[in-house]
């Protein structure tokens, strides 16, 4: 067979050898993932145990390491789908906002007279002037203040709506703005989720938009649900706050731009602080576990430059006067400023045991979240639950893949036992591509390899049948085998060709499962095709040429 030179023989023998090398890890799979963790907690400057320091010499460290993922239906471990709160962000904006109407009328007060906040709520916030003959340069001045919104849908639409309602400006979110809102809400929710989760040294969880407002959150190997929650449950806002005074009553009134906190050190006392921050969370650029002076589980933090020369102009400004730091709405601590803070760095001192205090590090380093989840649907897939699935999707490609085995040894003779070491060929490369792509695999996913099993000696099939009938046409071996390669390939190509596109559309559109099916029914396509075309091709020449039979049976 002419066509079939040298060179292409060793690309097909060095194709398949690289699916054995790079799946051979999967074979041993719990002894490779304890050695990628224990070297991946020394590349972050972890000491490790003796236990680790054995799992990481357990295997070979020049070795292919990469496995297959497994999903949450194999793996067990949690299943959230949480709602987000957008509607709180379009307050926060407004009341964001506030300053800058009240400094740019202040600046001429001479025209509007006095000028007065009378609410924020059901998304408007209403502003009093005193002279009601200023109010058109008023709502002029406001109008000045709003900006275009950044949004390819919204453009030409401002950030904000400025009207006037009997001798009050009424201000409100555009519609455009709250699309835009949303979508920059959902996306750093989305972004804070995954950092979040990452953090936590977690494999392959799936964090994916559904809707307008909605997340769902699959992390496998993790314990339950109830510790997802723990980790995500929380918005960590970090603000650090002037405070106005201390009380002990929490229904008193706090005054106009400030806000009442309860302490979570001193029960049932509560600290008046400034509504507005001194610098937030958004400007922490790192937070880390660490002990107080005391020896006490405590978390230093560090702010970047711009929040760093904020912090120190107030310290320096308020020297003897206390401030609160203050998350998720609770006054964790108070301190007196002492002496000007310059640097932008400090530490958060509490009642924490030192679980809570590297959580906290983990929730301020990934950042605050936008606004609150609430968990519409929780669930938690054991172990055992994952174990039985694999047991199953053990059993189904076992099944079908001895009766291909089977089908084929006793339809083709030798030339079907060709096939079923090209199929094994067609599985290992199937393993290794996942392997090396970091795909996760899924019950689904399972279905996808067990359906390439089928689909793998559908080319095959072809190649046969056709050489069988040029072999009746008396041409002799050589020349029946090379054209029946050839009439077959259109067909096989285009027959693949078909399913391909039904993956890509599968993967495109889907999520989850979906996706998981269509990953490795889209790799098991390509891989059937090559060895089908050249895997099978490289068996029969090596064996024409060894042989040099005279006639050929199929």
């Amino acid at each position: 067979m002419s066509d079939f030179p040298i060179w292409k023989k060793i690309l097909v023998a060095l194709a398949c050898l690289f699916g054995v090398v790079f799946a051979m890890p999967n074979v041993f799979y719990a002894q490779v993932e304890k050695a990628n963790d224990a070297r991946a907690s020394l590349e972050v400057g972890n000491v490790l145990t003796p236990d680790e320091a054995a799992a990481a010499e357990a295997w070979p460290s020049w070795a292919p390491s990469a496995l297959v993922n497994l999903g949450l239906d194999l793996r067990g471990g949690a299943h959230l789908l949480v709602e987000v709160a957008v509607a709180d962000v379009h307050a926060e904006r407004l009341e964001g906002f506030w300053p800058e109407i009240r400094d740019g009328l202040r600046e001429i007060r001479d025209q509007v007279g006095t000028v007065r906040r009378v609410s924020l709520e059901n998304g408007e916030l209403r502003v009093r002037i005193g002279e009601a003959a200023g109010l058109q340069q008023a709502l002029s001045t406001v109008r000045a203040l709003t900006q275009p919104v950044v949004s390819l849908t919204g453009a030409g639409s401002r950030d904000f709506e400025v009207r006037l309602d009997a001798n009050q400006i009424v201000v409100q979110l555009s519609e455009a703005e709250k699309i835009a809102t949303d979508n920059r809400t959902m996306e750093q929710s989305l972004e804070i989720i995954r950092r979040r989760v990452d953090e936590t040294g977690t494999r392959e969880p799936t964090i994916q938009r559904q809707g307008e407002d909605r997340i769902l959150i699959q992390v496998p190997g993790i314990g339950s649900a109830e510790e997802l929650l723990a980790l995500l449950g929380t918005t960590a806002k970090l603000g650090f706050h002037h405070v106005v005074s201390r009380t002990g009553d929490g229904n008193g009134n706090p005054g106009t731009g400030n806000v009442i906190f309860p302490s979570l050190d001193e029960p049932g006392t509560f600290y008046v602080v400034e509504r507005r921050a001194i610098v937030s969370g958004e400007d922490l650029v790192d937070a880390q576990p660490a002990f107080d002076q005391n020896g006490r589980p405590a978390v230093s933090f560090r702010f970047n430059p711009s929040g760093g020369r904020d912090f120190g102009r107030h310290t320096a400004e308020n020297i003897g006067n206390p401030f609160a730091i203050v998350l998720d709405d609770e006054v964790i601590s108070a301190p007196v400023i002492q002496s000007h803070i310059p640097g932008g760095a400090g530490i958060i001192t509490g009642n924490f045991s030192i679980e809570e205090s590297t959580r906290l590090a983990i929730l301020l380093r990934a950042g605050a979240l936008p606004a609150e989840l609430s968990v519409l649907e929780q669930r938690t897939v054991g172990p055992e639950l994952g174990q039985d699935s694999i047991d199953a999707g053990r059993i189904a490609c076992i099944v079908a893949f001895g009766a291909v085995l089977i089908f084929m040894a006793m339809s083709y003779g030798l030339f079907g036992i060709f096939a079923n070491l090209a199929l094994i060929i067609n599985v290992t490369l199937v393993l290794a591509l996942l392997s090396i792509l970091g795909a996760t695999l899924t019950l689904p996913g399972i279905a996808g390899i067990v359906l390439t099993i089928g689909m793998a000696v559908d080319a095959n099939v072809l190649i046969f049948e056709r050489i069988r009938e040029e072999l009746k046409r008396a041409k002799g071996p050589m020349r029946a085998i090379q054209t029946g390669y050839e009439k077959a390939l259109s067909a096989i190509i285009d027959a693949n060709i078909t399913t391909l596109i039904a993956a890509v559309i599968l993967f495109s559109i889907g999520s989850g499962p979906v996706r998981g099916f269509a990953v490795t029914l889209g790799l098991g396509i390509i891989t059937s095709v090559f060895t089908a075309i050249f895997v099978t091709r490289l068996f029969v020449v090596l064996w024409m040429e060894i042989r040099k039979p005279k006639t050929v049976e199929i």
